[in-house]
């Protein structure tokens, strides 16, 4: 019994300790001190097990479509190069410097497991300068993704340019290809080639404004 009590005690005590911290301001969220080093363990395994948790009932695709690989090298290279860099861009950028944690690079993407991968990329991690794509993006462009990672490893940088201009660029449904550049509203040409996983009607387009009606003409 007393030492439930005692452990209690140091139990408030802790609690106290850490409140003063948060009230005080004496917790620095700067992005560019680091987190203490027991802090960093403890969130890291927070969101390690909270994704693998998450990802667990995923459903893995065939990542070896070419038609996926091909989408996905064009998002890559809109999407992700200002953080994760690529074979052809191994210079840090202003964004990639600036960010804490710092994001891991190109080449270690590809060693993370496929429903990890996805479920990353759909959802994002707080507080850490990944973003959701999943708010904007059809689980098939997502996969797109995840399959040209897993390529990325040992990959030049000819063989990455090379994935780059076959691919149908910045295209994920949503208006947001390089032509017009990204303008969902801008003119499309008739002719402009279309990714195999952007079809006419994709469900992920934003709808078309309502023609407004002019009384005075009849």
């Amino acid at each position: 019994m007393k030492l439930l009590k005692t452990l209690f005690v140091l139990a408030l005590l802790a609690a106290a300790a850490a409140w003063a911290l948060v009230v005080t301001g004496t917790y620095d969220v700067a992005a560019d001190t680091p987190h203490w080093p027991a802090t960093y363990r403890v969130i890291e395994f927070a969101r390690t097990r909270s994704v693998a948790a998450r990802a667990a009932d995923v459903v893995v695709p065939d990542l070896d479509d070419p038609a996926l690989l091909r989408n996905g090298a064009g998002n890559y290279a809109a999407m992700c190069v200002s953080c994760h860099l690529s074979p052809a861009d191994q210079e840090e950028t202003e964004l990639s410097l600036g960010l804490y944690p710092r994001p891991p690079r190109w080449d270690a993407l590809g060693a993370v497991e496929p429903r990890i991968a996805f479920w990353t990329i759909k959802h994002g991690i707080k507080a850490s300068g990944m973003p959701a794509w999943g708010r904007s993006m059809d689980d098939r462009y997502l996969w797109g993704m995840v399959a040209f990672l897993r390529q990325l490893p040992g990959m030049s940088a000819e063989r990455y340019r090379a994935a780059i201009a076959a691919s149908p660029g910045h295209s994920h449904g949503g208006g947001e290809t390089d032509i017009g550049g990204g303008d969902p509203h801008a003119p499309q040409a008739a002719s402009a080639p279309r990714s195999s996983f952007e079809p006419v009607d994709d469900p992920m387009s934003a709808p078309a404004p309502a023609q407004e009606h002019d009384d005075h003409h009849h």
